[in-house]
């Protein structure tokens, strides 16, 4: 049985990371990928993706892209940059091996892949945010329509002829129907609570401002935003997205999916409340951004056409509530809500009821056993590409600090004061 110091699970951008931060403190481990390097990126995404940063700000610190600065990298490219990235170093991944189990034994780990069994001291989890579709329970597999999660959407031409319902309003549910929709189908957007920052203000991108104001940093969601979406994208040069835009073009908007029944979706009566909290969210960014504009004397254009929204569409007017698929013509539905965690192959009580890891900025409650890429794992950056960077070599440092624990072997004695 192969032995090693770490073992790295994953060899998305969580993985190489990981193995950068090792590489440069000469710890020993190896980097499993059941697939190829960023895997996630090359085939489980839809064909026009796009990464919703710019290339200057979502990468890794010591590489840039091979494209323009304020460009959004097309899934293919980015994939190409996380295994030019790995080269770079010499990452020690081997791809091709599926880890099966992970278990812990005496003080170490027995680490089962489809290619033999691995001993490590430390497992490191770098199997990112996406890992199951998340598809809710509302519409029966067998009610007629294709469904699919956004993970399985490639193009308009893959789907039957006809109407799309997708469900979800953020970056991903928002792309995909708006792709849709210019391919000549009706479409109908089901949208729940979301925030909608600007993709641009005043000169400087959305990921600059919230740099700047410190929303990178933010340790936890607020109180009832934890499974808000954002809508952002980075389609077509960046754009600021607005629901009623798409309404205008001719997208019928719908407030969030509730029910089923006899062929009929039900929907919540929210889409109004959910369009005014998005609103409010866009609003509040700008009002924060004049602020630090005025409080440090910066030379940027204002923006107050920035401010004026457009009419709501009729289907914003009058929202519809409920919608007979068949009437529709709706033949497939795509849900773009999002993913839950898939941690059944670490054999261990390091999760909660839910199956979430317990940890605190990675550092599992098993000891020996980390994790990387996970959503808010220090802060509201830490799933993204230059987030997730910096989270592993924290992760990499506690490995580091362990190890010279472990290699201690002095006798340094204990002296206590003599009684008086």
């Amino acid at each position: 049985m192969e032995e090693f110091d770490t073992v790295v699970v994953g060899a998305g951008q969580a993985g190489v990371a990981m193995s950068e931060h090792l590489t440069n403190l000469g710890i020993d481990h190896v980097v499993l990928e059941r697939d190829r390097i960023a895997e996630r990126w090359r085939s489980e995404r839809w064909d026009s993706l796009v990464a919703n940063g710019p290339a200057w700000h979502d990468r890794f610190p010591n590489m840039e892209f091979d494209c323009d600065d304020d460009a959004f990298a097309d899934k293919d490219s980015v994939a190409a940059y996380f295994e030019a990235y790995a080269k770079r170093f010499g990452a020690p991944i081997r791809t091709g091996v599926d880890v099966t189990a992970v278990t812990p034994r005496g003080g170490r780990f027995l680490v089962e892949t489809s290619d033999g069994r691995i001993g490590a001291r430390h497992v490191v989890a770098a199997t990112g945010p996406f890992q199951k579709p998340a598809i809710p329970p509302v519409i029966p597999a067998d009610a007629g329509p294709l469904q699919m999660h956004s993970n399985a959407y490639r193009n308009p031409g893959q789907l039957p002829e006809g109407a799309v319902l997708v469900v979800g309003g953020g970056s991903s549910g928002v792309q995909i129907a708006e792709e849709l929709m210019k391919a000549g189908r009706k479409v109908y957007l089901s949208i729940g609570p979301h925030d909608r920052p600007p993709r641009r203000y005043r000169g400087r991108d959305n990921v600059w401002w919230l740099g700047v104001l410190g929303k990178w940093n933010a340790d936890s969601p607020g109180p009832g935003t934890e499974h808000v979406t954002i809508a952002v994208s980075g389609a077509e040069g960046g754009k600021t997205i607005d629901f009623r835009n798409l309404g205008h073009a001719g997208i019928t908007l719908l407030g969030m999916t509730a029910g089923f029944a006899d062929g009929i979706v039900r929907f919540a009566d929210d889409l109004r409340a959910n369009l005014a909290a998005g609103d409010a969210n866009y609003l509040s960014v700008l009002d924060e951004a004049d602020a630090f504009i005025a409080r440090h004397g910066l030379d940027l254009p204002e923006e107050p056409e920035a401010r004026i929204f457009p009419d709501d569409p009729p289907c914003v007017r009058s929202p519809l509530t409920e919608l007979d698929l068949a009437e529709a013509g709706v033949n497939t539905i795509i849900w773009a809500t999002g993913y839950k965690f898939d941690f059944g192959w670490i054999k261990s009580d390091a999760f909660d009821d839910l199956g979430r890891p317990l940890h605190q900025r990675g550092v599992s409650r098993e000891p020996g056993l980390y994790f990387v890429g996970l959503p808010w794992q220090t802060r509201r950056g830490s799933s993204f590409i230059w987030g997730v960077w910096h989270d592993a070599k924290f992760i990499a440092d506690q490995i580091a600090i362990q190890r010279g624990y472990m290699a201690y072997s002095g006798t340094a004695a204990i002296r206590w004061p003599e009684a008086v």
